[in-house]
């Protein structure tokens, strides 16, 4: 009887989880054919300036918050954000050689470091000013100066955050992430008039998710015909992503409330890096062998590297549209403001230092 209920109970989520993915899939496929009719068919344009991107965020975002009750779809869409978009940035690898990898990570250290010590010092000298606790002011830190949730998530066991403080810190990340993967593309290209490195250098350095910045950076891609952002920009949030086995291990030792306790450092390393260096790797030998090689070879490698490109991108809408149904605004009005206040300053400080290193470096 109990085993009947058990095996009943666990197909109805694996079937809810099926259909949250199936959610997502059908509203990035919608997305992309709107991105077409509006940006082609009614605006004339050769290829689309609207990115699909904006149009799965904003149907996921009017699905989940106006209309439909999903939330029995959740485990599926998580899968999306959670699997989805890894393995869409680990085919992301494929656009670069790792001589590019090399070179865009050593230029985006300039810049990420920076960033992620101004955050932290300004946040925990304003802490006191706005009256939040000392474990909610560093998952603010950590989660607009390095990788969004993921960096929240990994460092609050460490240092026994509440459940609301961790709730507080996701919700600030989410709000002004998604406001500055809508904005940033625009004030990028008016500051740095489409100059791939500093505009991809300053997406991959402010914006706080990982999904967001490569949401913004197909964004700008689509709206500026500017393929390039997408390389830097992913390759910078990466290595930001790693900076969190350096910094999360000395936020968590230094914390008052948890001096003595240790963070495992592999817990929290990003292991789809790995994925995408590994994809870059066989760009690398892929091009040196079949250069060599007759025209044909040649042809069907570049086929299939252009078929990967678009999975890539395919993958990361659908992630897109994951993000914008597991975003509920409802949910945010009954958290209180002080902590929003120190969550915009942090992300404008973020902004402003990247445009400011980016501008004395690199323009």
């Amino acid at each position: 009887m109990y085993n009947r209920i058990y095996v009943f109970m666990l197909k109805n989520k694996v079937i809810d989880s099926l259909m949250g993915i199936l959610l997502c899939v059908a509203t990035a496929i919608f997305a992309i054919f709107l991105s077409e009719l509006i940006g082609v068919n009614l605006l004339g344009f050769k290829k689309s300036p609207l990115s699909p991107i904006i149009f799965a965020i904003i149907l996921g975002l009017l699905i989940n918050n106006l209309t439909l009750n999903i939330s029995k779809y959740d485990n599926g869409i998580k899968f999306c954000i959670k699997y989805l978009l890894k393995l869409g940035i680990i085919f992301l690898g494929i656009r670069l050689s790792l001589l590019d990898f090399l070179q865009y990570g050593s230029k985006s250290l300039i810049v990420v470091i920076p960033c992620i010590l101004s955050s932290i010092i300004i946040i925990s000298f304003l802490k006191n000013k706005f009256g939040i606790s000392n474990n909610l002011s560093l998952l603010i830190a950590v989660g607009t100066s390095i990788c969004g949730a993921t960096a929240i998530v990994a460092l609050a066991p460490s240092i026994n955050a509440k459940k609301t403080e961790i709730t507080y810190a996701i919700a600030n990340i989410t709000v002004f992430g998604l406001l500055a993967m809508f904005l940033y593309p625009i004030i990028a290209n008016i500051i740095f008039v489409n100059d791939s490195l500093c505009i991809g250098l300053f997406i991959g350095s402010s914006i706080h998710e990982t999904a967001q910045v490569a949401g913004s950076a197909l964004i700008y891609a689509e709206q500026y015909q500017n393929q390039n952002v997408i390389d830097i920009a992913t390759v910078t949030k990466l290595v930001r992503n790693t900076l969190m086995v350096f910094v999360i291990p000395y936020l968590a030792h230094n914390s008052i409330s948890i001096k003595n306790s240790k963070t495992n450092v592999f817990s929290i390393f990003p292991y789809f890096i790995i994925g995408f260096i590994a994809f870059g790797i066989l760009r690398t030998l892929g091009d040196y062998y079949f250069f060599s090689y007759n025209n044909i070879a040649l042809e069907n490698w570049n086929y299939l590297i252009n078929i990967i490109k678009k999975l890539a991108e395919f993958l990361l809408i659908i992630a897109m549209a994951a993000v914008g149904y597991n975003t509920n605004f409802k949910y945010f009005k009954e958290l209180g403001i002080k902590p929003f206040y120190l969550g915009f300053i942090a992300a404008t400080i973020v902004g402003c230092v990247s445009m400011l290193i980016i501008g004395l470096v690199f323009v």
